[in-house]
């Protein structure tokens, strides 16, 4: 049997943190890696305290049919990439790497379109985290570079688009 590699190993660490996810849509296992050392864990579910979609046996996005990826605030969960940064002192992220892997609630299947959202991108930016890892299926991955993200400004308007921005000052 052969060695797997670092990112399947650390990426079958974020799997298995994925069994204490309490979405009932889409649960996430993530975790931050830094000089081959775990820093923290994190998966999504409610804030400590506060009873979790399984525990009330329903989902408040999916009962408004709300799509995926829009209206977050809808949502009881804190996200799985959010906990492990949470979970962590930026001085031990710094450099480091996050693994994340998503499954599907109903089937148990390991999801092939797993990403980070906007508000957990800017997290990431922030905790000074240098790439992403994401799962695709038992033994493939994306790797993203953070300095992409930071690149690809989503929170900007395309430059196509001729849009007024509220950053740039307009000529009187």
């Amino acid at each position: 049997m052969g060695r797997i590699s670092k990112e399947n190993y650390y990426l079958d660490i974020a799997e298995t943190v994925i069994g204490r996810a309490t979405c009932l849509r889409r649960c996430y296992g993530a975790i931050i890696v830094k000089n081959d050392e775990i820093i923290s864990t994190g998966y999504n579910g409610a804030p400590r305290g506060r009873k979790n979609c399984v525990d009330l046996g329903c989902c408040a996005r999916e009962a408004m049919k709300v799509p995926r990826g829009e209206r977050y605030e809808l949502c009881r969960s804190v996200h799985a990439e959010a906990n492990a940064i949470i979970s962590a002192a930026r001085r031990d992220m710094v450099g480091g790497t996050l693994y994340l892997a998503g499954k599907d609630a109903a089937t148990g299947e390991i999801l092939s379109d797993a990403t980070s959202c906007a508000m957990c991108r800017r997290m990431i930016i922030n905790a000074g985290l240098e790439r992403v890892i994401i799962r695709t299926s038992p033994t493939e991955y994306a790797v993203v570079q953070v300095q992409d993200w930071i690149r690809e400004d989503d929170s900007l308007p395309a430059p196509q688009q001729e849009q007024p921005c509220c950053c740039k000052k307009e000529e009187i």
